[in-house]
């Protein structure tokens, strides 16, 4: 069982090129970073986490950005996002984000994409919640068809483009792949449709793990990979994890400051190592 990290990159915490640096030093797999493009003001839908929504969500840097920036200090981490907000994006320029970034970290992108939460950031995107469910599926569609196709076009009822040229095309074929977030019926079933491996979050038990997995085996997808995003540091819990057959866990790292941060990594890198 691989591990890597999940966390939310901000203007006051460490430096995405300087955390890539330091993750890939000391052996981890990967990094998935969260996404908000802004928080309204306004803003009624409830953290899920509960309580007051915290301060780094305000702050999230853009995740392709951030993941380029680590791309170019590093040579095998892998750089994910955990997730992009896919239903209130613009699908053909997160085409064109997600093959750049494929292309200048030389193939190391994971695309991690999910409805979301917060209806008022989506609805300032022009997005309307009751149907980013349905609207995401077509932008998964539209994205292959852009990243495998010379000459893409796609005509659904959310997404509706004539025939467009877009390059780069990724490195990684047919596509990077796209990890499909969340737990819900609605979005298993995206899972089993759509996406090359399930990032479902660290509250889903082992024995909900192994369900799915069976699940999808049913449904004809066999050896979808799994990885746990944003996971905790119990001994018994990755234990688990690794019983159910997860492929990697991400542990969950707090936005510090740089020195802080690395102390922390190098906590993380000891609960991993005793675990491999």
């Amino acid at each position: 069982m691989r591990f890597g990290i999940a966390t939310f990159i901000t203007d006051e915490g460490i430096r995405p090129d300087t955390l890539g640096g330091a993750l890939e030093d000391r052996g981890f797999s990967s990094l998935f970073i969260a996404e908000h493009s802004h928080i309204p003001a306004g803003r009624e839908s409830p953290y899920p986490g509960g309580g007051e929504l915290p301060r780094k969500y305000y702050r999230t840097l853009d995740p392709f950005v951030a993941l380029t920036a680590a791309a170019a200090v590093t040579s095998r981490l892998i750089l994910g996002t955990g997730i992009a907000l896919l239903p209130q994006r613009d699908v053909i320029h997160t085409a064109k984000q997600v093959a750049s970034l494929d292309l200048v970290s030389r193939g190391r992108t994971a695309f991690g994409v999910g409805v979301g939460w917060n209806r008022e950031e989506m609805r300032n995107h022009g997005t309307d919640p009751s149907t980013r469910g349905a609207l995401m599926d077509e932008q998964l569609r539209a994205l292959k068809e852009i990243w495998t196709t010379e000459r893409a076009e796609f005509h659904g009822e959310h997404v509706d483009f004539d025939p467009l040229y877009s390059w780069p095309k990724p490195v990684q074929q047919p596509h990077p792949p796209i990890y499909l977030g969340g737990e819900s019926p609605a979005a298993l079933r995206r899972l089993a449709a759509l996406g090359d491996a399930w990032l479902p979050r660290s509250h889903t038990s082992p024995e909900r793990i192994v369900e799915v997995r069976e699940w999808l085996k049913e449904q004809g997808r066999h050896d979808v990979p799994f990885t746990v995003f944003a996971a905790g540091t119990k001994p018994e819990s990755l234990r688990g994890y690794a019983e159910a057959g997860v492929d990697e866990v991400t542990l969950m790292l707090e936005t510090l400051p740089e020195d802080e941060t690395l102390r922390v990594l190098d906590d993380l890198a000891a609960v991993a190592a005793a675990h491999h």
